[in-house]
């Protein structure tokens, strides 16, 4: 059984407790404005160039078709591009990156096996991540099953937009869920996803009533879904297992991924948001009853 990995990030301290390793899967049903992971988007292989590391060694050049200096400026032709990696291979300096590989469990699981010791010394574990891991549930299973064997804590981190079935598939060998909520208001999250949330809400209130423990990720992005605490807050209060509510402050720090994937960045002109707005947010949940934080701390 193989999946089509993005990356898998070491030493994570935000995907949950502890010092972690990151699983993150590529690919996502949902197309959020502010997504911070363009790569995971898609669901195929891609290559992101980083202009700014380029030495003009041309050493991709000798390799594949795609890629070209002219007038001593790299030229790269991403319709040519295949994503095979062999010019990230030859890249000298690392401007070249391929996103996106199939890998097997036992190929995942040795890379998570190394850092075991610093799972236990912290109380960490291992999470999966993307993009939406749930996309590739059968692998995702599989795969927290093996991790479970060591007895290493487990999270998986879902947009939630997935079939219940795939839910099922992961829910024994799961510790905590790590549930993205961007909005209650179905027009609203419309708007900022392209997608009906009610699926999302319906998939909360299972694995809720399942016992699972659940962390709430909420992005707080102005103009967008700024005004939603008070709803969301509201109806996280009719849960029975939520551990923790974080309202994470939107930041454009993925501008560059996207450039470098030929993409334009969606959301230009929007403010950050500041600690009083997100301090303000954060009062609303607690004003609820509901354990929240800035999730920047």
């Amino acid at each position: 059984m193989k999946a089509m990995i993005c990356d898998i990030k070491r030493f994570a301290v935000h995907d949950g407790n502890g010092i972690r390793s990151t699983v993150f899967f590529k690919g996502c049903p949902l197309h959020c404005k502010w997504c911070h992971n363009p790569e995971n988007i898609s669901f195929k292989p891609q290559t992101a160039y980083f202009e700014q590391k380029c030495i003009g060694c041309a050493e991709c050049v000798k390799v594949c078709g795609a890629h070209r200096i002219l007038n001593e400026t790299h030229m790269f032709d991403r319709e040519k591009c295949v994503s095979c990696g062999k010019c990230e291979e030859v890249c000298l300096g690392g401007a070249l990156k391929r996103y996106g590989k199939e890998l097997s469990v036992d190929a995942v699981l040795s890379v998570l096996l190394e850092d075991i010791d610093f799972y236990r010394s912290s109380n960490g574990g291992v999470t999966v991540s993307g993009g939406e891991p749930l996309m590739q549930a059968g692998f995702c299973a599989e795969l927290l099953k093996q991790v479970k064997k060591f007895n290493i804590h487990t999270a998986v981190d879902t947009c939630g937009f997935v079939s219940r079935k795939s839910f099922d598939k992961v829910m024994e060998h799961t510790d905590i869920f790590l549930y993205d909520l961007k909005a209650i208001d179905e027009q609203t999250h419309i708007s900022c996803t392209g997608h009906s949330n009610r699926v999302i809400l319906e998939n909360l209130n299972y694995i809720d009533q399942c016992g699972k423990a659940i962390e709430i990720r909420i992005p707080y992005v102005p103009g967008y879904n700024d005004n939603q605490m008070e709803q969301i807050g509201a109806y996280l209060s009719t849960l029975h297992n939520v551990t923790k509510i974080k309202v994470l402050p939107y930041h454009n720090y993925s501008a560059s991924k996207y450039n470098s994937l030929g993409l334009q960045y969606p959301l230009p002109n929007v403010p950050l948001p500041n600690d009083e707005e997100i301090d303000v947010a954060v009062s609303t949940l607690k004003l609820l009853g509901l354990n929240a934080a800035n999730g920047k701390d």
